[in-house]
């Protein structure tokens, strides 16, 4: 596949393809190899993937040099020893958010070497969080002894709809700042290493089936839950993006026909009623203090019954959203991340009884809902994923 540094102008891609799904195998064997060396027939084992699958993408990563085999005996038979080969070549994963951004400098076999974060003012300009970015960076890099020759590439994730024929922020984003701007194109310039964009949430159920625990998860849909909510969607193992790369966008589901008027145009979004902007302004209403993401999270831990009622409200709406998505795709397995998740079952509860409300009972009954583990870093670390799931992709 060719990385986009190499077209010269937009191109219709389905990334939802075989192709695609070559790639999430890929980076299902690669996460296996990076707890100790494997035979092939152990990779099938532990990954799922067909024995002849497995001996395919081996193949590919050794003529990369990615990994090395070896003749080895299992069970008192022959087999192939299969290990990661040891680099000093690093991916570097940058989320975007509304308030803040962060870095991670990740390895091959999974292990992130170091990360950073910045806060970021509301309402910033592209060039502001593109600068910032840079700047961790380059001071990660140095304070590891590593250049842009140590670099495959940047992952970056973008809180919004990417219009994926011009690389662009597409209108309705949480960064308004941002709509309209070449994305790829800028970051490249930027950032002087090649560069992969996507959206905050897709990359977050990237890092959910390759850093987390859900690899084995072939259906699985990951909800961010923050300024805006977006979902990312693995279906039988390929990310989904659809037509025009907009997918997942479910902050933009109308709840309610006759309630707020939304960012993006439409009048009663799920955005309007649960998201973090949302209960800090229902909130703010009849407290004295300032109201953050941080002092929900501190106040439902105490019992706030205000605040228990807005998170309870936000979730059973954002349940009906989920339940919807879960009739039409039945993923084994629901994650919920953004500032909110560390609350867990206080913000779970609501959220499964809306999904049991609004799914067939034997699609909500066998519908896993969890928080993420990864807290977070999710976004940044399915960025770096990203990165290593380019196989043409090679140091500089």
């Amino acid at each position: 596949m060719p990385s986009r540094e190499e077209n010269t102008k937009p191109t219709r891609t389905n990334p939802g393809s075989q192709s695609a799904l070559r790639l999430l195998n890929r980076e299902r064997v690669l996460q296996a190899l990076s707890a100790g060396p494997a035979t092939q027939a152990e990779l099938s084992r532990a990954t799922g993937l067909s024995t002849a699958t497995i001996s395919n993408i081996v193949k590919e990563l050794e003529r990369e040099g990615s990994v090395r085999t070896e003749p080895t005996t299992s069970s008192g038979r022959r087999a192939l020893n299969v290990r990661l080969v040891a680099d000093s070549s690093v991916a570097v994963g940058i989320d975007f958010g509304r308030r803040h951004v962060r870095v991670v400098l990740a390895t091959r076999d999974y292990r992130v070497m170091a990360e950073a974060a910045a806060s970021l003012s509301l309402g910033h300009h592209a060039e502001l969080g593109i600068s910032t970015a840079r700047g961790l960076m380059e001071r990660l890099l140095t304070e590891n002894g590593l250049s842009h020759s140590d670099v495959i590439g940047a992952g970056v994730g973008i809180p919004g709809p990417l219009d994926r024929r011009s690389h662009t922020v597409a209108h309705g984003a949480v960064l308004p700042e941002w709509v309209g701007i070449e994305t790829d194109t800028r970051l490249r310039e930027a950032l002087g290493i090649p560069v992969h964009v996507d959206n905050d949430a897709n990359l977050g159920a990237l890092a959910e089936a390759t850093w987390g625990p859900h690899g084995g998860a072939d259906n699985l849909v990951f909800v961010k839950i923050g300024s805006g909510i977006g979902a990312g969607l693995i279906v039988n193992g390929a990310p989904v993006y659809g037509n025009l790369g907009i997918t997942g966008e479910i902050g933009h589901t109308a709840i309610d026909d006759r309630g707020a008027v939304c960012r993006c145009g439409s009048r009663g979004c799920l955005e309007t009623v649960a998201s973090t902007t949302t209960m800090i302004e229902q909130l703010s209403r009849n407290e004295p203090g300032p109201v953050s993401t941080q002092s929900i999270i501190a106040a439902a831990r105490n019992g706030h019954p205000p605040t228990l009622r807005v998170l309870d409200d936000a979730g059973l709406a954002i349940g009906h959203a989920l339940g919807t998505v879960a009739n039409l795709l039945n993923p084994e397995v629901i994650v919920v991340g953004g500032p909110l998740a560390e609350l867990g079952e206080l913000l779970l509860a609501p959220i499964r009884r809306g999904i049991l409300r609004h799914t067939i009972p034997m699609v909500g009954a066998n519908t896993s809902l969890t928080v993420s583990s990864l807290g977070e870093r999710a976004e940044a670390l399915g960025a770096a994923a990203l990165v290593f799931r380019r196989p043409a992709v090679t140091k500089r």
